[in-house]
């Protein structure tokens, strides 16, 4: 092995090339690793990786969001295997349509990328119930994650049933397919030390189970400081440079570099900022690393009732670099590309040696790869927050803050994580896009008279309701077989009761674990309640009167995701555990442990009132007067799928909370009354210094959640129907339709800025790099698309963001004039930053151009 390693080192530099970006063999592919790298083929790979969930899209998303990924940099797509997804019913399998885990590594291997196949089989992923299925719970004697006979039993079965099938399709590389590695368990070293000395028997048996099943890859397991050998141990996190793999013989991977975060209902959007996630993989690679992967590359949606959290929200958006819909997410996957780009010039140097390290000050530092063939790369890193100059093999560098320059010739620096060069763009949704069944007007919104409706019975309406002791805790009573379980009780008032007067007001007090309580008072809405993403627990007090003789007490209680992190996490509960009591003339009364009866899940739910081949037509009223604003009613309309190819989504502005069925496919739960905190968002966010989930927010006051995704494939020509549970109470005419489209294309380039990476290339190749200094550059988002505008044109000292830039203090007056001559009328242009195209408005002053323009097909 090392003899192959130094023979490619005296290869020319197109040979290795060619060696490095082979494609899949049919005869199979050697997957090993040493202290470097992974090693496919005896050569030492640096791999860009990128997280995409297939159930999180639709088949007919795949190709474009992997060719994508491709055309980012990526080497290998990143999926984690949900179980309960695929056993909902213990020994029942599903691999169909969004399920059909094979046909999404056969697209990606079409593709000409790898995968990592993360089996777990617990999986996290903001996913429900960890991706545990329910069933797995009611096991006798079943302890999670654990020395337990009874999970590992039920843990090994699942995990050989992925393998199996991954190996009956010849799917891992050592088969030529494209898998070259697996995961085995999940983070379990966060919380590991909960579970005791039975931890490490546990993992232990995990490793030992895994090999056992020969899939001829590496396994690794992230979070795992003491994975054993061969295990590779990962590291996940907003940041992993410091990381070190717990032997000498691994190599440094990062299994998650979250791309961003996700969001919840009642909160605010996360995002983070390109220049961070560039300097976090900069970092990364400066140190060491030769493996990483995006959490996520694409979020997409959590469909139906997968969402976990609780509370978390129907968008997995994650602000990836490709956007829920499958839309690129402008400047972060240019910016990354660019980097990747970079990256793998660096590759000859990073695979063949440990890297060098040197101080250039404090929090400055300079790591070289160097070989004796001649190969060198350096990364030059400024981790202060203020910008800098180093000296550096006897130049001069300019440090922006919280950056790092990487230089693959170890001279002439060709990327800094905080110069963004590529383009940015702006998505808008535009509405009047759907045309309303019956009418040949296009309508933002739908009116009242296409709507039909059912009303969900308050309380108890099924045949098989059944009555306990005392008050259940949900979980455990539903199996999550539906969100809902009604707790209902019934008592009479009569003159033995002389502190409980009908007609007086009565104080009704209930504690719930959450997620969502509804509260009936003999029949008549009384006032609800719902937990956060931060406490689940709900306490809610009303007055109410009551009615003299028989009195009903009807809580429906509801789940918006079950719990899918911690120690124990499969041991949290939820709903109505008491206490519930009456209190009137200072006495109060505990109606807890008196006799409930429950039902579960709703009647129209056991109606299949969501399926458009239903029987339940003759049921759907059609009054001159739809009602809103009450709870519990079911909606139907029929629609005209919006024109065109572009991303469908549903603005459910006017609604409460439920769950919405296109054509029978359950796009999730919305919830647009839930609003973010009024504070803790800015207009913009300093990318400089550590990043948090909480550190750069937007959407503050608004809904966590308005706009929900419809995939083009959930919709037909002709006539679709939609169909809406409103939990709450909402105005399903308030309803709109939008399509996702890019708006504007924006670029701003300092001349300090190194020239774009598309057109750096080595002295060796005969172009020199010196002949090229910065330039903007911007395409369409489509081939048969032209600039049709630019919007606006500044070079000197321009100041904004996309869509709000200004003119500052000193401005060229060719400027909008040279930028409409070059990029007017074509697909993409670029613009010299130059001070020869556009003037010297203020010497001695370090300017910058900002255009923004607009395409038309």
């Amino acid at each position: 092995m090392k003899r192959c390693h130094h023979l490619c080192r005296l290869l020319p530099l197109w040979l290795s090339l060619v060696i490095l970006s082979f494609s899949h063999s049919s005869y199979g592919d050697n997957v090993t690793y040493d202290h470097r790298a992974l090693v496919i083929n005896g050569v030492r790979r640096v791999l860009i990786s990128g997280s995409i969930h297939y159930p999180r899209s639709t088949p007919e998303m795949w190709p474009d969001l992997i060719q994508k990924a491709k055309d980012g940099g990526l080497d290998v797509v990143e999926t984690y295997v949900f179980w309960n997804l695929h056993e909902p019913v213990q020994g029942q399998y599903d691999f169909e349509g969004r399920k059909d885990i094979v046909k999404f590594v056969k697209t990606v291997a079409e593709a000409g990328l790898y995968v990592h196949l993360r089996i777990g089989p617990y999986v996290c992923a903001e996913w429900n119930y960890g991706g545990f299925p329910l069933w797995l719970h009611f096991i006798p004697g079943i302890k999670f994650r654990t020395d337990n006979e009874p999970f590992k039993t039920e843990m090994q079965r699942f995990t050989a049933k992925i393998v199996d099938m991954m190996k009956q399709e010849n799917l891992y590389a050592s088969q030529g397919g494209p898998i070259i590695l697996s995961q085995i368990e999940n983070e379990y070293g966060n919380i590991d030390s909960a579970y005791g000395a039975a931890a490490q028997r546990y993992i232990q048996w995990s490793a030992s189970m895994a090999l056992s099943l020969d899939t001829g890859v590496p396994w690794v397991m992230c979070q795992q400081s003491d994975a054993p050998d061969p295990i590779i141990n990962t590291c996940n996190g907003f940041y992993c440079d410091q990381f070190s793999p717990n032997s000498n013989n691994k190599p440094k991977m990062w299994t998650e570099n979250w791309s961003g975060w996700f969001l919840s209902f009642g909160g605010s959007a996360p995002y983070r900022p390109p220049q961070d996630l560039a300097f976090a993989v900069a970092r990364f690679f400066q140190r060491g690393g030769t493996f990483q992967n995006y959490y996520m590359y694409q979020g997409g949606t959590n469909f139906g009732r997968t969402t976990g959290g609780p509370f978390i929200a129907t968008s997995y958006d994650y602000d990836a670099p490709i956007d829920e819909y499958g839309l690129l997410n402008q400047p972060k996957w240019g910016h990354l590309r660019d980097l990747h780009k970079v990256i793998k010039k660096c590759e000859p140097a990073l695979i063949a040696t440990d890297p060098a390290y040197t101080s250039l000050g404090q929090n400055l530092e300079a790591h070289v790869y160097k070989t004796s063939s001649g190969a060198c790369a350096a990364f030059l890193a400024n981790i202060n927050t203020q910008d800098a100059t180093v000296k550096f093999n006897g130049k001069t560098y300019q440090l922006p803050g919280w950056s790092v320059s990487i230089l693959p010739d170890c001279k002439n620096v060709v990327y800094n994580t905080a110069q963004i060069n590529s383009q940015e763009t702006t998505s808008e949704m535009r509405y009047l896009s759907s045309i309303s069944e019956g009418t040949n007007q296009p309508l933002s919104r739908l009116s009242s008279s296409g709507w039909s409706y059912i009303k969900e019975p308050v309380g108890i309406s099924k045949a098989d309701a059944f009555t306990r002791n005392g008050l259940v805790e949900q979980i455990n009573t539903t199996a999550d077989a539906s969100d809902y379980l009604w707790y209902s009780i019934s008592f009479n008032i009569t003159m033995g009761e002389p502190w409980l007067i009908s007609g007086e007001q009565t104080l009704l007090h209930v504690e719930s674990l959450g997620h969502v309580l509804r509260a009936f008072v003999n029949g008549y809405y009384i006032g609800g309640g719902k937990g956060s993403a931060d406490n689940s627990k709900i306490s809610l007090s009303k007055l109410i009167i009551l009615d003299k003789g028989k009195n009903t007490i009807d809580l429906l209680s509801a789940t918006v995701g079950l719990q899918n992190y911690g120690a124990f996490f499969d041991l949290s509960g939820a709903g109505v555990t008491g206490p519930v009591t009456l209190s009137a003339n200072g006495v109060t009364f505990d109606l807890s442990p008196y006799v409930w009866t429950y039902q579960i899940g709703l009647k129209g739910e056991d109606m299949s009132l969501f399926d458009v081949s239903d029987d339940s037509a003759s049921l759907w009223l059609s009054d001159s007067t739809l009602p809103t604003n009450v709870p519990l009613v079911w909606y139907k309309t029929q629609f005209q799928a919006p024109a065109g190819n572009d991303p469908v989504a549903i603005d459910f502005t006017g609604m409460g909370k439920g769950e919405a069925w296109i054509n029978g496919q359950s796009i999730g739960r919305f919830w647009p009354n839930y609003t973010a905190p009024l504070s803790g968002c800015s207009d913009s966010c300093n990318y400089k210094g550590a990043y948090s989930s909480s550190k750069c927010l937007k959407k503050c006051g608004k809904p966590s959640q308005q706009l929900y995704h419809v995939p083009r494939s959930f919709l037909k020509e002709g006539a679709n129907t939609m169909v809406l549970f409103e939990e709450e109470g909402g105005d399903p005419t308030k309803i709109s339709f939008a399509t996702r489209h890019t708006g504007s294309l924006c670029a701003h380039v300092s001349e300090m800025h190194p020239a774009p990476v598309n057109f750096e290339v080595y002295p060796e190749l005969a172009v020199s790099k010196q002949k090229l200094g910065p330039m903007v550059h911007v395409t369409c988002s489509g081939p048969d698309q032209l600039i049709n505008e630019v919007k606006f044109a500044s070079f000197g000292t321009p100041q904004g963001t996309c869509g709000s830039y200004s003119h500052g203090k000193c401005s060229s007056t060719n400027a909008l004039s040279v930028v409409q001559q070059a990029c007017v009328g074509m697909n993409s242009c670029s613009v010299p930053v130059s001070t020869k195209a556009f003037g010297d408005p203020c010497r001695g002053v370090t300017k910058s151009l900002a255009i923004e323009a607009t395409c038309s097909s």
